[in-house]
Parts: structure tokens; C-alpha cells; sequence
């Protein structure tokens, strides 16, 4: 280290909206332990920031040292959109509320990097004045939009940016889009999910898969298993319901992971009608801990899991959920056809055909090499450049 260096901690705020399951904040978690840990050793810098959630309270959230946590009152989905989760009060008072909260952690943080998980503007334009803001006032922050592989079927995302309003006012907010994933496998431009006029803005990372931070298990399930888990559990019970009654190999066990929100009485439910060899538990302390340990993997398809899963080279039986969102098959079907994983719908799955997959899954291994899994480190990289210079450089690819 030279004396020109800059020593400044290098401010970061990451936000997710968290209406349903833990997806968005477990990949924002990934990120910030990925640069809590490199960007640092990159460029002698320290890192400090903070996790901007609307993750319901009672979730145990592995924060990185230099990092803390500033909790926005929870919603979630109702039959009308999104509603308060725990609050008794119109959702345009939640909102107001939330929009404020998000107002003095950005003035009191003056971050230098901000990264929006998958809503730009957050949940009913939230983010929007205190981005637009930001911009304004700090317009050496760089601003980021960052995007999971897979959105949605064209026509649903299309409406979704459609919703954004005018895409020259998002052009000249945020400086990046970030993609989290490999284009030979999905890519948004070719598909119509990112718009035309934003294509420019698009930098792909790779899946966010190797190097993530797990923490080995105090007390693991011993070896041989086969696991079965569903992420955050709360539209799990189809597909664990049929995992839990399957088959055991012979001289293996059946972990079923339910996850941390599943209703206790669907976990209560999974138990009763195991089978023999089977045991079922609500949640694990690292879900990446105990898949690193299996021998074959059986779960849903939502992000953060198939990526914990593609950082080994396990087999896994994907069963995506197909609604209200086809993100999780087309994520499916698109890693099968790049000879990643296997898939099974959950209307042809069936204890019998899963007890012969898992059978002939505990025999092989699975080859995913030729995948580009190195996002988290494709992240770190695109921040050390801007934590070294403390200048910002947007090069937007020419299409």
C-alpha cells in the first residue's frame, strides 16, 4: 500500500424489498460478504454499508462485519397487491413510512455504491424521490439495478417496466444494470425482459454461485444423505410433501429442510407421513453447509438454492413452482437444457419416480464447469474499480 491510496471505508447500500421468501436478501447477503471479505485485499480499502430489508422479523440474517441492518416494516402479497404484513394501518401509511426510513438511512449513510435488488424504484415507488435525489446531489454515487438471471415470461416484465414510467428518468438514475447469471444459458436481452433502450446498462456478472460464505454445521446430519428443501418454505409443501414420502437409498438417510417459513403445522404435517430414513426439520443454521455435505439434491428452483447447489457438483432434481411468476421454469428449463440439472414438474412428480431419481442420483456426480459461476468474484471486481479510483466510470456496452 502507497500513500495515495485511499483508506476511506467505501460505503454500500444494498436494498431488497422482501415481500415473499428470503431471495432478494439472500442475495444481497452474498454480496455483502463478498465484499466485506475482497474488496478490501483488492485495494486496501474497508468497506462498511448496510442491508436496507423489509425481511419479516424473527429471521436470523448472517451480516458481515463492517455491515448492519436497518429493518423497513414488513409487507406482503395480498389479493390486491402488496399489503402491511404485521401492522394494522393503510398501506399508504406503510409506504409512507417505509419511504422515509429509506430517506434518512441514504442521507445518513451518503453511500458510495447502491444496489437496488430487482424493484428499481422499490415497492410503490418507495426508492424513487430519494434515488432521484441522491443523483442530484451525490452524482458521484453509482446506482445499481441488480437483476436475478430470469424475470419473467417477456409479456409479464415487459408491464413491469412498463410501470417504471419513462425509461429516460431510469437512464439517468441508475448507471448500471447488473445481471446476475450466464447469457449462454438465459439472457434478458435476447428474451425481451430487459427493454431495447436499456441494453446498454446491462453487464452480466455470472450466477452468484462459487464463493459464497457458508458456516460448517455443529451438529450435521451424518453422512451419506440426500436433501430435499424448498427455500424459504412458504409455497414448499407440494413438492417436500412427495419428497418426504420417497424412497431412501440404501445406506443413505433423507434430510427434508422445510425452511423458516413454512406454518408449523405443514412441517408437523411432513413428519407425520415420512418415510422410513426420513427425517424432516423446519430450517438448518446454513442451507449451503448442508448441501455441500449431501449426495444428491432435490428442490425447488428459486435462485439462491440452484445457485448454492451449481457451486458443488451434485446432482439435483429442480421441481419448479410455476406460479403466479414462470421465473423458477424458465430458470429450470434452461439450466436442464445446459446439462446443469435435472427437471420435474410437480404435476407429473411422484414418490416412485423421485425414489428412482434419488436410486440412480447417489451413483454420479454432475459436471457444471462449463457454466459461468463466478458472479460474486465478477461483482467484487466491478467494485474494487470503483473503490481504487473513488472517480466514477460508466461504460455502457454498445449494441
Amino acid at each position: 500500500m502507497d500513500g495515495s491510496e485511499n483508506t476511506t471505508p467505501f460505503r454500500v447500500l444494498l436494498y431488497s424489498h422482501d415481500s415473499v421468501g428470503l431471495g432478494h436478501i439472500r442475495r444481497n447477503l452474498a454480496l455483502a460478504h463478498t465484499l466485506a471479505t475482497e474488496i478490501p485485499a483488492m485495494t486496501g480499502r474497508p468497506v462498511t454499508g448496510m442491508l436496507l430489508t423489509g425481511v419479516g422479523h424473527g429471521t436470523d440474517l448472517d451480516v458481515p462485519e463492517g455491515f448492519d441492518v436497518a429493518l423497513l416494516p414488513s409487507i406482503c402479497k395480498g389479493d390486491s397487491g402488496y399489503e402491511p404484513r404485521h401492522m394494522q394501518v393503510p398501506m399508504d401509511d406503510l409506504i409512507d413510512i417505509r419511504t422515509q426510513l429509506v430517506k434518512g438511512v441514504v442521507k445518513g449513510l451518503s453511500p458510495d455504491l447502491i444496489v437496488v435488488d430487482r424493484h428499481a424504484y422499490g415497492v410503490n415507488g418507495e426508492l424513487r424521490k430519494t434515488l432521484a435525489k441522491t443523483r442530484k446531489k451525490r452524482p458521484g454515487t453509482t446506482i445499481v439495478l441488480g437483476l436475478r438471471e430470469v424475470l419473467d415470461e417477456p409479456a409479464v416484465a415487459a408491464a413491469e417496466w412498463e410501470r417504471l414510467g419513462d425509461l429516460e428518468t431510469f437512464r439517468a438514475i441508475f448507471d448500471e444494470i447488473w445481471v446476475y447469471g450466464d447469457p449462454q444459458v438465459h439472457d434478458v436481452r435476447r428474451t425481451g425482459e430487459v427493454p431495447a433502450i436499456l441494453h446498454d446498462m446491462v453487464r452480466y456478472t455470472g450466477y452468484l454461485s462459487n464463493g459464497r460464505r457458508w458456516v460448517p454445521e455443529a451438529d450435521p446430519t451424518e453422512a451419506p444423505y440426500i436433501v430435499s428443501m424448498s427455500g424459504g418454505g412458504s409455497d414448499g409443501k407440494g413438492m417436500l410433501s412427495i419428497a418426504a414420502r420417497a424412497t431412501v437409498p440404501a445406506g443413505h438417510r433423507h434430510l427434508v429442510v422445510a425452511g423458516p417459513q413454512m406454518p408449523a403445522e405443514d412441517v408437523a404435517e411432513l413428519q407425520r407421513h415420512a418415510a422410513p430414513g426420513t427425517r424432516v426439520v423446519a430450517s438448518v443454521p446454513d442451507g449451503l453447509a448442508t448441501i455441500r455435505r449431501a449426495t444428491a439434491v432435490v428442490s425447488m428452483a428459486g435462485y439462491n438454492t440452484v445457485n448454492e447447489v451449481m457451486s458443488t457438483d451434485h446432482p439435483v432434481l429442480l421441481v419448479p413452482r410455476e406460479l403466479p411468476r414462470q421465473e423458477q421454469l424458465i430458470r429450470a428449463r434452461g439450466l436442464k437444457r445446459a446439462g446443469a440439472v435435472d427437471m420435474e414438474r410437480l404435476d407429473h412428480l411422484t414418490a416412485d419416480r423421485l425414489s428412482a431419481w434419488f436410486a440412480a442420483a447417489v451413483h454420479r456426480t454432475q459436471d457444471r464447469t462449463h457454466l459461468d459461476l463466478a458472479g460474486l468474484a465478477g461483482v467484487a471486481h466491478r467494485v474494487a474499480d470503483l473503490a481504487r479510483t473513488g472517480v466514477k466510470e460508466i461504460t455502457r456496452a454498445v449494441v
